[in-house]
């Protein structure tokens, strides 16, 4: 199975990324942000980073990069897609998720390991993890606060498209405590936590307290290879 990890001008995770499909038993495709083509990728991940450097709006630029247009397409078709963080705001600018991302409540980049509910796991992305669910995922944005309308919000809850929660601290002032959403069709997942820092025991969140292995972010990508593998 071959998972595609695109690069920006201004990635950050691409690298870790690709790390996180190989451990989890597919090979990692890079792919540039300037090419026409996803290859013979069969899932698509948008890493974090500040893609052109965050102007505009972050994730504005990217989300008219060339790849993203086939990105698009493969997304309608049903490929498997995930946005990280940076990734996540692509995702929302190219109108493959609803709302946006705008700056942190507090004005501050944030960085901290971050408890998060698992509200959703009947996506692509999440089907390896029991619905209410806590997890420990890493978390680092400077833009990272979800908004929508009420009236969005409401929609998003009512179809059970909330797909993660912040638990116990809100850090970013994200409505309603939203960390992550999918589209109706289930295929396309975006979040501000970065999963791909939390696959390998001792190397991720210190979950000691919790008696956990620090890799719950593993089971994004083992969870996509599975989808992948059923059709």
């Amino acid at each position: 199975m071959k998972i595609g990890v695109v690069t920006f001008p201004g990635s950050l995770d691409d690298r870790d990324a690709a790390r996180a499909v190989r451990l989890a038993g597919a090979e990692p495709v890079m792919l540039w942000h300037a090419d026409h083509s996803l290859g013979d990728a069969q899932a698509i991940i948008l890493p974090g980073g500040f893609s052109y450097g965050d102007y505009l709006r972050a994730g504005a630029i990217a989300s008219h990069a060339p790849i993203m247009a086939e990105i698009v397409q493969a997304a309608e078709r049903g490929m498997p897609v995930l946005g990280i963080c940076n990734g996540f705001q692509m995702l929302t600018e190219a109108h493959l998720l609803p709302g946006g991302l705008i700056r942190n409540a507090n004005g501050t980049f944030i960085r901290r390991d971050q408890a998060l509910r698992v509200t959703n796991n009947d996506t692509a992305w999440t089907h390896l993890f029991e619905r209410d669910e806590e997890i420990v995922i890493p978390l680092k944005n400077g833009e990272g606060g979800f908004i929508a309308s009420d009236e969005e919000l409401d929609r998003l809850e009512g179809e059970g498209r909330v797909v993660f929660r912040y638990e116990g601290v809100n850090p970013n002032g994200s409505l309603r405590d939203i960390a992550g959403v999918t589209n109706a069709r289930g295929n396309v997942v975006g979040l501000m936590p970065h999963p791909e820092h939390a696959v390998e025991a001792g190397f991720g969140p210190d979950t000691t307290a919790a008696m956990r292995s620090g890799t719950d972010g593993l089971r994004f990508f083992a969870g996509a290879i599975e989808a992948m593998q059923a059709v």
